[in-house]
């Protein structure tokens, strides 16, 4: 069994991920790190190089390899909810955890980080808000959600953890 973290950039799938990994004694895997190796080079490389589409390709070639496997916390990029069939093989493995926050909260998290393709506008706290609204539906297809807008990374890690030990899907 798998247990996958979606949501969208700045929710805390990282961080979680990461405490989750070792509290469970599961291995963490990042889609997005596979891809950057896979690829040799940046996911911001490659979303200017090649172009979204192309890189949505690689990430559902990484979902696929990475559901195949077993006792891992998969932490997902924010858009992979928006292929279907990246869903299906995360609930074949295991428990889909949806993380959110606050538009705000996610704009003070990640405001320092140069490396994110999808916000490098002029106005990136509408942008935020913008994806988030066009995301909504797909990550509601998620099986359980943690708002971590107001959560340390130890709480988010309890809650998922008992939805785990509850028998989680």
């Amino acid at each position: 069994m798998n247990v996958s973290l979606m949501g969208f950039m700045g929710t805390g799938k990282t961080a979680a991920g990461k405490a989750l990994a070792k509290k469970l004694g599961m291995r963490y895997v990042d889609t997005d790190e596979i891809i950057e190796k896979n690829a040799g080079m940046k996911i911001s490389d490659i979303f200017s190089n090649f172009g979204e589409p192309y890189f949505r390709d690689l990430e559902a070639k990484a979902v696929k390899a990475v559901s195949e496997k077993d006792k891992q916390v998969i932490s997902c990029g924010g858009g992979a909810v928006l292929r279907e069939e990246n869903m299906k093989n995360l609930k074949r493995s295991g428990p889909v955890v949806c993380l959110t926050a606050s538009p705000e909260a996610i704009f003070n998290r990640i405001k320092n980080e140069a490396h994110r393709p999808l916000l490098q506008v002029p106005d990136p706290e509408k942008r935020i808000k913008e994806l988030l609204a066009a995301r909504v539906q797909f990550y509601a297809k998620a099986g359980y959600t943690i708002d971590t807008t107001k959560l340390t990374v130890a709480q988010v890690v309890d809650e998922i953890t008992a939805l785990v030990k509850a028998g989680a899907e």
